[in-house]
């Protein structure tokens, strides 16, 4: 019997990067595919059959994405067919192939207007257009195909690709003093963690665990950007002056959600997955990128 094929898109972002780097020293019982848009590009959903038929894989992690916040509220027809009409494409060609779905969305998908973390069946409600194509992704995915999992999370950083970590260090080793926005509040997530727990949501679907559905999954601990900032500071030994200011003073063309934290028991009680606590997983993150 051959091993399952799990293929992985967007394997140059933060999630798909740091599965490829958990893959190269775990024992496993799987084999994988990496793509990047070359090997398959959302943006061509015409496209993505022919990919299935080719690989017939068993399980298909969805990293791939639009992530362009601010710019989505201009390039709207992109970001919909990336973020939702060819997902639901690849949610169709999964439940053909009997392929389980795994797909990344976002706490974009509340309007943030509360101040207790949202339960994974609380109501929707996206404040910008970014928010509503994720949101319209896990629709399509649960619609197409009753073997998706839908993994909501929030504030991704890594010690690859571009995020607010390696921005922020980056800032305060050049500046003196930067502003960091006080008023809007959510948990951060480390890649590598999140790779973790979906390869583990894997073997525990291959051990019998038949669990499907929106999840939700961060970093333990809610905090705001200003206090993310203050941590990144002090952990990364760096000497800015780090001054709180308000939403008002940071405009951005895509409004954010002021509360996003997410209730993540669900994912706890079906597959046994305790999520770190965020000040420890931003320490590993910032030791990687110093070494």
């Amino acid at each position: 019997m051959p091993n399952p094929l799990i293929v992985v898109s967007g394997k140059n972002g933060q999630l798909g990067w740091e599965l490829q780097q958990l893959t190269k020293t775990m024992a496993s019982g799987f084999d994988f595919l990496f793509t990047g848009r070359k090997e398959l590009d959302l943006s061509k959903p015409l496209s993505l059959p022919d990919f299935f038929e080719v690989h017939k894989p068993d399980y298909f992690i969805n990293c791939a994405a639009y992530t362009a916040v601010d710019k989505a509220e201009i390039e709207k027809e992109s970001a919909l067919q990336i973020n939702a009409e060819s997902l639901g494409v690849i949610a169709k060609e999964c439940k053909k192939h009997n392929c389980t779905l795994i797909t990344i969305s976002t706490d974009y998908v509340f309007d943030g207007n509360t101040d207790l973390p949202y339960q994974t069946d609380a109501a929707v409600n996206p404040i910008n257009y970014y928010g509503y194509t994720k949101w319209m992704g896990e629709k399509m995915a649960l619609e197409n195909n009753d073997h998706s999992i839908i993994i909501r999370t929030s504030w991704v950083y890594s010690s690859h690709g571009n995020n607010f970590v390696k921005t922020l260090i980056k800032l305060m080793n050049d500046k003196g003093e930067i502003k960091v926005v006080n008023d809007q509040f959510g948990s951060p997530t480390y890649a590598f963690d999140l790779a973790t727990i979906i390869l583990q949501i894997i073997q525990s679907l291959q051990n019998g665990n038949q669990h499907y559905g929106i999840y939700q999954y961060t970093n333990q601990g809610v905090i705001s950007w200003y206090d993310f900032a203050v941590a990144i500071k002090k952990l990364a030994n760096l000497s800015c002056e780090i001054l709180p200011v308000p939403t008002t003073e940071y405009p951005t063309p895509a409004k954010r959600p002021k509360y996003a934290a997410m209730e993540t028991s669900k994912i706890r009680l079906h597959f046994g997955i305790e999520p770190i606590k965020w000040e420890e997983s931003l320490k590993t993150c910032i030791e990687k990128i110093g070494n």
